[in-house]
């Protein structure tokens, strides 16, 4: 059931943390879900509504709850065509299996008596949502602080993106800083990893975002989209010739691996700067995947069994792939076949299955028969995008993380480790404005 739509009835103990292959892990536990009924709800058989609004588990997992009793309505047992009806409270008694997240801790860049800035890993979720509870970022700080301490996320990362975040310590901070990001006074700025030779200079992005299936969290440019823009730079461009060899870390042990070289115009990488001057779901990733260099191991929209080789280069009025193949073939992607994505700098990893999507195994758990999938390996945990700065219009604060690792020079090559001041972007965007 989807996390925003849920109030926990029987709330269970923080779970114990486990740790194994570099993942933070949490053994299966009973949970029982809550959800008042939306407006969009009322007068459609239950069974339809599980079927459009909750995509952990199969229909026919659902339409066996209902009749055993697990989903209820209002504390009593119905059927999966009963009608839901207003302020229905609908209750799903399950067995919960949570995905692995990344081991890798949670950093604190800032913290003073209303405020925590944080560097957050990529692959862990912020708030409890979907299969992941314990699992998320606001659960791991509580677990680490204890249970009197409660932390209010003022802004915003998806789950595969890594970098800063605020967590304010009470209601008041929280609503003060979310007013500022609302309003846009705070500016901030992402760093990508992008497919091929980035062109030199500002590069505007004025492209609308169109979301084609929300069901998906699938989104791409089209011309009857929101508007959106964003203002990208690039601050290093590495040829594929630059690094035929390098050393990558598998697990604790550094290993020598050769790289096959991908077809022109995928040839190299670049590492780009994006202020975003609008705020729009998935919009770096888009705008970047229209002008042609898409983050290099973005498993939707670097994915080129769903998009293409084009990869949705240049296709607002989708005459290249329209909106039905592109969901059609997401659809179809992820639990039991390997989504791949262009990601070239790791492609040639010997231990590739470490690299692979999250998929199903298979076999089933002993206590509710769930399908098990696989642990994720670092390619379903890992998106080239980082949040590296936020600072105040004004001046008052500002907060920078560390490059990450994928960010920096391949080893033995010489490149920016770090990243200069925001006066060109927001220059360039300040110059977009008036147009």
């Amino acid at each position: 059931m989807v996390a925003s739509a849920l109030l926990p009835q029987s709330q269970p103990q923080p779970q114990q943390y486990y740790f194994e292959d570099g993942l933070r892990k949490v053994a299966p536990y009973h949970f029982t879900y809550n959800t008042y009924a939306k407006e969009r709800w009322l007068g459609r058989p239950l069974i339809e509504v599980f079927g459009c609004e909750f995509r952990d588990k199969p229909l026919d997992y659902y339409r066996a709850a209902m009749e055993s009793g697990q989903v209820t309505v209002n504390g009593k047992h119905v059927g999966p065509d009963y009608i839901v009806k207003n302020s229905d409270l609908v209750s799903h008694k399950t067995h919960r299996h949570e995905p692995p997240v990344t081991a890798e801790p949670i950093r604190v860049i800032h913290e003073d008596e209303d405020i925590i800035v944080i560097n957050k890993p990529s692959g862990v979720p912020v708030h409890p949502a979907g299969r992941y509870s314990f699992n998320s970022v606001v659960e791991i700080m509580k677990g680490e602080r204890g249970p009197d301490f409660y932390p209010y996320p003022c802004n915003r990362l998806d789950r595969l993106t890594s970098g800063i975040m605020f967590m304010a310590k009470n209601p008041r901070a929280a609503e003060r800083l979310a007013t500022q990001i609302m309003q846009r006074t705070v500016r901030k700025e992402y760093i990508a990893r992008v497919v091929g030779e980035f062109p030199e200079g500002e590069v505007i992005c004025d492209q609308p975002i169109l979301s084609i299936s929300p069901k998906l969290g699938l989104n791409r440019v089209r011309a009857n989209g929101k508007p959106a823009r964003t203002i990208f730079k690039r601050l290093a461009y590495y040829p594929a010739a630059s690094f035929a060899t390098s050393t990558v870390r598998i697990g604790d042990q550094p290993r020598e691996v050769e790289r096959k070289r991908a077809p022109p115009p995928r040839n190299g990488y670049s590492v780009v700067r994006c202020l975003p001057v609008t705020g729009r779901t998935h919009q770096l990733r888009v705008h970047l995947q229209f002008l042609g260099h898409p983050i290099a191991n973005d498993p939707i929209y670097a994915n080129l069994k769903v998009w293409g080789f084009d990869l949705g280069h240049d296709d607002s009025d989708a005459t290249k792939n329209s909106d039905e193949d592109i969901i059609s073939r997401l659809s179809r992607m992820g639990k039991e076949e390997v989504a791949d994505a262009v990601a070239y700098y790791d492609e040639m990893v010997d231990d590739y299955h470490k690299q692979r999507a999250e998929k199903m195994t298979g076999e089933v758990c002993d206590v509710c028969q769930t399908p098990l999938y696989s642990d994720p390996g670092r390619g379903e945990l890992s998106l080239w995008l980082h949040s590296l700065r936020y600072e105040d219009a004004g001046g008052e604060w500002s907060y920078v993380s560390p490059l990450p690792s994928w960010a920096l020079p391949p080893e033995g090559l010489s490149g920016p480790t770090q990243v200069g001041g925001m006066e060109d972007l927001v220059g360039a965007a300040d110059t977009a404005a008036s147009l």
